[in-house]
């Protein structure tokens, strides 16, 4: 299965093929995943929605008014999914201009009031609270277990030479709040190198925020050992390695990587990075402190553990959630349009 497609669907809302949905971001991949994450998780196709309003729209976000755009006009959908600061004016012009039909879902904090929309999901270490929000240790994405196996098979045969346990080695890199300096990862590639010695197979999929010279500096510390490291070239096997791994070694600094890693129900070992001493940085602390809680992830202490797990499925979770909601906001909805009883 590539990228694009999505899985067959489920019957969480009745009918899912009548019902029209948008996914409305900014176009930043990690909102357009969980979106259609969501979406697919309902049984929905949805329509991808971009926005990129211009100062000082772009600026006044997410407190002012939609810019205006060509992109975004009727008919509205049945169901919206926004996520992202910059889709949160859209999300609310939609809701009131649809007349209130429009069953508005928002992806993580809108940094509004979360009464200004029919669900919000938030991330547990966001500390969000209402009504009508839905905290989780992880957040949504798109994978499944059928997905995880189709993608396994798609690189099995790249790594059918490496030993057991194979192990799935994420690596992100700095970001605002955490630093892979060149030291850094030296220590890593000699603690993956450790592992690699003692007999077990590295599937090393570096990101885009990893960094030319750290990625060199992994390749050329595992380039004898039993390692096949992604290129970058051709298709991304980070699903693919998820899927085949025995467990995962991941960086500390993507909340969705190590939330799809505890999706696996494999052991997840966390890099811990050292921090740009940001204000963000306790957020993540957060998160980190809550999925150890869960039993799915511990802190890598430079060697592999073994250990049992429930894995973690937000995604599900949020679905039913709104599932649950939308056929209420119908209800409503079709209460409010039907004709009174004659009376006598």
């Amino acid at each position: 299965m590539t990228e694009n497609e999505a899985e067959p669907p489920k019957s969480l809302i009745p009918s899912p093929e009548k019902l029209s949905c948008w996914v409305l971001t900014n176009g930043m991949a990690g909102f357009e995943t969980q979106g259609r994450g969501i979406a697919e998780a309902l049984g929905l196709a949805p329509v991808m929605k971009r926005v990129s309003p211009s100062p000082p729209w772009k600026w006044m976000a997410p407190w002012g008014p939609a810019q205006p755009d060509g992109n975004i006009a009727p008919p509205w959908p049945d169901i919206l999914i926004a996520s992202g600061r910059q889709s949160i004016p859209y999300a609310q012009m939609i809701r009131r201009k649809s007349g209130w039909r429009t069953f508005t879902v928002v992806l993580q904090d809108p940094r509004i009031a979360p009464s200004n929309f029919d669900f919000v999901w938030a991330p547990a270490h966001d500390r969000l609270e209402g009504p009508n929000v839905l905290s989780t240790v992880v957040s949504p994405h798109r994978l499944t277990r059928a997905r995880l196996a189709d993608e396994a098979k798609l690189f099995a045969q790249q790594v059918t030479h490496l030993p057991r346990p194979r192990v799935a080695v994420l690596i992100g890199g700095t970001n605002s709040v955490y630093r892979l300096t060149e030291e850094t990862a030296a220590g890593i590639a000699r603690e993956l190198a450790a592992i690699a010695d003692a007999g077990a197979g590295l599937m090393v999929t570096p990101s885009r925020r990893t960094g030319e010279r750290q990625t060199e500096i992994l390749k050329e510390a595992l380039k004898d050992r039993q390692a096949v490291i992604w290129d970058g070239s051709g298709p991304n096997p980070y699903f693919g390695f998820l899927g085949l791994a025995d467990a995962v070694i991941v960086t500390c600094d993507s909340v969705n990587m190590v939330g799809e890693a505890a999706f696996t129900g494999k052991p997840v070992h966390v890099i811990e990075l050292d921090s740009g001493q940001s204000r963000k940085e306790a957020k993540f602390r957060r998160f980190l402190d809550a999925i150890y809680a869960t039993g799915a992830a511990r802190p890598f202490a430079g060697r592999l553990e073994s250990w049992v797990y429930e894995p973690l499925n937000a995604t599900d979770e949020i679905a039913e959630a709104i599932a649950s909601r939308f056929a209420a906001h119908r209800a409503k909805q079709a209460a409010r349009t039907r004709p009174q009883e004659k009376k006598g």
